[in-house]
């Protein structure tokens, strides 16, 4: 069964150097070993300005739980999550599912 991590940010203080430091963050990912497709999303603001629920989505899909437990565990990974931990100062959450359903 396909399996998906995904990184939710929250709204960071500073959206102009999150934003430049973002670019860097993709490579990162597609660094990671198995990775089969990344998927990359920014969040639509609010029609009434109000904070939105998430700044930015990052998918990374691999083709099984063992392939994305594997690729966790590798340098590349720890390079990655860091790199969640440095952008994601106003908060993330980051999980880790099976895909049971696509089209």
């Amino acid at each position: 069964m396909p399996t998906k991590i995904t990184v939710l940010f929250d709204n960071p203080v500073d959206p102009q150097a999150f934003e430049e430091a973002y670019a860097g963050h993709l490579d990162l990912a597609r660094a990671l070993p198995g990775l089969q497709r990344l998927e990359a999303a920014k969040v639509w603001p609010k029609e009434d300005g109000s904070p939105t629920p998430a700044y930015r989505i990052v998918d990374l899909y691999f083709t099984d739980y063992d392939s994305a437990s594997a690729a966790v565990t590798t340098p590349e990974a720890g390079a990655w999550f860091g790199d969640v931990q440095r952008l994601g100062t106003a908060g993330f959450k980051a999980i880790f599912f099976d895909v049971e359903e696509s089209s």
